[in-house]
């Protein structure tokens, strides 16, 4: 049995460490026989059956023409889609379209690149379904770069070019990143793929406005990396404790706004080595660069390019490898004797709503504005100990969000027993939630209670815990604009959220960090 063939690559993590493991010791296999000369057939897939699409939707030089050939080496059919050629500039659907093309031949796999983040992970779920509809093997997808996301397949080639400078060793990395750490997603990928190390300093060198985003320096912390800042090579210098490895990533002015832009000068000089700095550099010190260098401003200057510091070339023909070996795990045969262990499907309780027994007394009156109700439900503990705003905030968001226009009553009170404020809604004469209803309540308002109430007794009462992921609403999306999740795309995805904390989700598409609240849309 292969646990690879037919799946896709769409971020790090679409890879157990143990299966990341694997790649990295066939890759070196079969960079050893090749430059020995010896016969590598062992590793080609030789089926002209398959069709390789190189889809890149946005440009590309190293990415896209590895994959070209690493999939040549393999004897497959490529394809090489130019969006811009094509109709897809008449605002067509990447759904659809990458649908058509799945049609036209018996075997598929796509290499994506995008602006819209979380594209191939959308694509592996609407294709899959696709392909089990209309009885063809499913596709699989490589994610070739998604905007500010992720890039998984340079993470791997970098991750090799790294266990190859350590001669093997994965027992510990100290590791200097060091540039454009906001925008560049080579870096971003980092925060999970170093986990093939089982101990991981990491250094993150790059004024304030280049930081990388808290959200992936979080996972870098729960993850177990010793994590340090600074915000310039010259501040790093001086620190006196450098890594052994630094990781350049070139400055992305075209994702940057003007204000940011009117700063390159100083930005570059930040985080661009110079002539000055060779002194203070340990000796077995190593580069590395996602390439190609930009010509003008090169991050990493061509003077280094005959000195030892030099790893960067080396980094960049690992690319091919690690690329063939990609192609034939997902679509080939490579992988039948891994027996580590693989990714396991997530799987999320759907217990957050917890009935509890129901008080018989009469509930409380409330003396200030609400009337004790008969029949019908109170929605009681909305926000309790929050700020008097916000909670009168997440009463309205709760009334828009459930369309209660309906008469009832409302208000912020004191906790009888704590003290605290605390938000009530109490809806006279409604006489019952549906399930959807329940559910609905519990993903908007977590930790509130819902009481149901006949002759003016509570008859049932639920707890709303916070849930563990939040979907199938049309109330709710993605604020990350890049997202393919995001209304603008005009594409047919369905936004889900996945809890990380217990006011914290992240999108199951672009993993964009969302707070409870900002995922509704009102």
């Amino acid at each position: 049995m292969n646990l690879f063939r037919g799946r896709s690559l769409e971020v790090v993590n679409s890879f157990s460490v143990a299966e990341q493991m694997y790649l990295y010791e066939r890759t070196r296999e079969l960079k050893l026989k090749t430059l020995r000369g010896e016969d590598v057939d062992y590793f080609r897939i030789q089926d002209n059956a398959l069709s390789v699409y190189i889809m890149f939707l946005e440009d590309s030089t190293r990415t896209k023409e590895s994959f070209i050939n690493a999939a040549r080496f393999h004897g497959a059919r490529v394809n090489v889609f130019n969006p811009h050629t094509s109709s897809f500039n008449k605002k067509e659907s990447i759904t659809d379209t990458v649908k058509m093309l799945f049609g036209y031949a018996d075997r598929s796999l796509f290499v994506v690149r995008s602006k819209e983040e979380g594209l191939c992970s959308w694509l592996d779920e609407a294709l899959g379904d696709y392909a089990r509809q209309i009885g063809y093997p499913k596709p699989s997808f490589i994610n070739g770069g998604d905007g500010r996301h992720e890039h998984p397949t340079q993470e791997f080639l970098d991750e090799f070019s790294f266990l190859e400078q350590r001669e093997w060793d994965n027992s510990h990395i100290h590791l200097a990143l060091v540039g454009d750490l906001f925008h560049g997603r080579t870096v971003h990928s980092k925060a999970d793929g170093l986990r093939v190390f089982k101990e991981v300093q990491v250094d993150l060198v790059a004024p304030k406005e280049l930081q990388m985003p808290a959200s992936y320096i979080d996972k870098m912390k729960r993850n177990g990396f010793l994590v340090r800042e600074y915000a310039s090579i010259d501040e790093y210098l001086a620190s006196g404790a450098t890594a052994p490895i630094w990781y350049f990533t070139r400055l992305q002015l075209e994702r940057m706004g003007d204000e940011i832009r009117e700063k390159a000068q100083s930005l570059r000089a930040a985080v661009s080595f110079t002539r000055e700095f060779l002194p203070k550099i340990a000796e077995g010190t190593r580069f590395y660069h996602p390439l190609p260098r930009h010509r003008e401003f090169p991050t990493i200057p061509s003077f280094l390019d005959a000195t030892p510091l030099n790893g960067w070339d080396r980094q960049s023909i690992n690319g091919y490898f690690t690329r063939i070996v990609e192609i034939g795990l997902l679509a080939g045969d490579l992988g039948k004797d891994f027996s580590g262990s693989s990714v396991q499907e997530e799987t999320y309780a759907d217990d957050f709503v917890e009935e509890v027994a129901a008080e018989r007394a009469k509930p409380h009156n409330y003396k200030v504005g609400i009337k004790p109700v008969e029949n019908g439900i109170v929605i009681d503990h909305i926000g309790k100990g929050r700020d008097l705003a916000l909670i009168w905030d997440h009463i309205d968001k709760i009334r828009r969000i459930m369309n209660l226009n309906i008469r009832s009553s409302h208000g912020v009170y004191h906790s009888n027993e704590e003290g605290i404020y605390k938000g009530i809604i109490s809806l006279p004469n409604v006489l019952s939630f549906d399930e959807r209803q329940i559910k609905m309540l519990g993903a908007v308002a977590p930790e509130c209670t819902l009481n149901i109430i006949h002759g003016s007794k509570i008859t049932k009462k639920y707890r709303m815990h916070t849930p563990p992921r939040v979907y199938n609403f049309r109330e709710i999306s993605c604020k990350n604009e890049n997202c393919i999740s995001h209304p603008s795309h005009c594409e047919p995805v369905k936004a889900e959220f996945i809890r990380l904390n217990s006011n914290t989700y992240s999108c199951k598409y672009c993993e964009h960090p969302h707070s409870f609240h900002e995922i509704w849309d009102v």
